[in-house]
């Protein structure tokens, strides 16, 4: 069993988007996979729901109680935590146990990048990051590259101690998608390709972690 943790300490910077993606591609490759949604908002759970009745179906599993985390099922290929805003290291103790990766989503904006610097020090503190056995991995959501403010950004993380794995371009896709428990894995026009290939670096980097 693999596991990906999604967190960041900052609401609405696109953790479930990323979190339902990359269940959607596992569950769509054919893996048994568990979508772990730590969120009190369950905004994964309902995505999980709306897709139930796909043949690439994702369990959801609440895991914001010690109880519903230790009840993922034995078999399962992937699990997926998308990680309640707001959380520090302290509060992810549990997941960064289990986890084989670590993906932190941030978006493009001075707010968002000073608050990944506060929760990046609380995750570096964890001795499987700090011994560099647990892999954290950076992705820039909706990201538009033709801006000073994305190209700036992507300078400044140049700098971190974390590698930038994936840049994703902005668009109103994801939140339609998102609410139809559906993601760009499911759909196989030229535009919707276009930015699927957002997500190889990603998926890359996590077939390696």
């Amino acid at each position: 069993m693999k596991t990906i943790l999604v967190a960041g300490s900052k609401g609405g910077v696109g953790k479930t988007t990323i979190a339902t993606h990359l269940a959607a591609h596992a569950a769509l490759q054919g893996r048994r996979t568990v979508l772990a949604d730590a969120d009190p908002q369950g905004s994964a759970t309902r995505w999980a729901q709306r897709r139930a009745a796909l043949d690439s179906a994702v369990l959801p599993v609440d895991a914001s109680t010690r109880r519903g985390w230790e009840r993922l099922p034995a078999d399962a290929d992937l699990v997926v935590v998308d990680a309640a805003a707001g959380a520090l290291a302290a509060d992810l103790e549990r997941f960064l146990e289990r986890a084989d990766a670590v993906v932190v989503p941030l978006q493009p904006s001075a707010l968002d990048i000073e608050a990944t610097v506060a929760f990046l020090n609380t995750l570096a503190k964890v001795p499987r990051v700090h011994a560099r056995r647990l892999p954290v991995g950076l992705v820039l959501n909706r990201s538009k590259p033709w801006t000073n403010t994305s190209q700036q950004a992507v300078q400044m993380l140049s700098d971190w101690p974390y590698p930038l794995v994936a840049q994703l371009r902005d668009t109103q896709a994801y939140t339609v998608l998102v609410g139809l428990g559906r993601s760009l894995f499911d759909y196989h026009s030229a535009q919707v390709r276009d930015h699927q290939g957002d997500w190889e670096p990603l998926l890359q980097w996590l077939d390696q972690a």
